[in-house]
């Protein structure tokens, strides 16, 4: 049954009456679920629905634009001894679009991560195409109670996967920052910021905010024992895509949870941080800012949600 066809709405269409709704309408390959209780009284977020990221307020690039060169591969699947994409930027994937290389993410930093594009040659099918292929679980936005709105998976996920994008509105830092100054004590920070340090002292950086406009993702809790971690994955632009691979298997019914400080080993943030200068960076930015309560459950708590959500590379 199409899960679009089972919706009902209330006249102003933010409260839920029935089982399950496509929160997607379609964009997405699979249906992404929602499930609210016919007598709940929690109203649903409004926000348009976008699987990829769009370009937002102070924006210089265009996340959707095609600025990568592609291979010319004509196999099925690329392989490294023949592919410039491979050769270049390393191999990322099994054959199956498994992360090989999970353990990097223990340091809190990682090497980047190009797919085939849009310009190679390459089938559809080829092994280095997996972020771009977009949702392909079955996950479901349910009601958690004290932490509002999450997403737990209906099948199981094995160690490796890709699971889905954090995908919103790419800002600018000054958007950015003007965003989280002006919300109110009981609004929640949805904006993830991305420093990739490029080695020869230089750092580009990314914020991303699905408050507005967003896909699944923007549903996903914190946790300080998350079962997700996230990697910056560049496809067709330079604008990387925040995707979210399992840390560990994780069991059908089971919330997906990240770490919205960017660690995978349940550091600190600070611990997360590269330099002395990133810490100041940190610091000016959470200035003025109030923490939130933590509530994720771990023995390993902080206590308090992350002041910059921000994934360090």
């Amino acid at each position: 049954m199409d899960a679009a066809a089972v919706l009902v709405e209330t006249s102003d269409m933010n409260v839920y009456d029935r089982h399950v709704v496509d929160l997607s309408n379609g964009l997405e390959s699979v249906p992404v679920l929602i499930q609210q209780k016919s007598d709940s009284v929690q109203t649903f977020p409004a926000f348009q629905y976008s699987p990829d990221n769009v370009e937002g307020p102070g924006c210089t690039v265009d996340p959707s634009e095609v600025t990568l060169p592609g291979c010319s591969c004509h196999s099925l699947s690329c392989f490294t001894v023949s592919c410039p994409c491979l050769q270049t930027h390393g191999q990322t994937y099994d054959s199956t679009g498994t992360l090989l290389n999970i353990s990097r993410t223990d340091t809190g930093y990682c090497s980047p991560v190009f797919e085939c594009n849009a310009l190679c040659t390459c089938s559809d099918n080829c092994s280095n195409r997996v972020v771009q292929r977009g949702l392909r679980l079955m996950l479901e936005v349910y009601s958690t109670g004290n932490r509002g709105w999450g997403v737990r998976t209906l099948e199981p996920i094995p160690r490796g996967t890709f699971v889905c994008e954090y995908a919103g509105e790419v800002i600018s830092f000054e958007e950015a920052r003007h965003r989280q100054l002006t919300q109110g004590p009981e609004e929640n920070n949805y904006i993830i910021a991305i420093r990739e340090h490029a080695g020869t002292g230089s750092i580009m950086e990314t914020f991303v905010d699905p408050a507005l406009v967003g896909n699944v993702g923007r549903f996903l809790n914190h946790s300080c024992l998350p079962n997700l971690f996230m990697l910056p994955v560049r496809v067709h632009s330079l604008v990387p895509r925040l995707a979210l691979f399992a840390g560990r298997d994780i069991d059908a019914q089971e919330e997906l949870t990240f770490d919205y400080s960017g660690g995978y080993s349940n550091q600190p943030p600070v611990q997360l941080l590269s330099t002395q200068s990133d810490a100041a960076i940190q610091a000016s930015r959470t200035n003025g800012l109030q923490r939130k309560t933590c509530h994720c459950g771990a023995n390993s708590c902080a206590k308090f949600l992350p002041l910059d959500l921000s994934i360090l590379r």
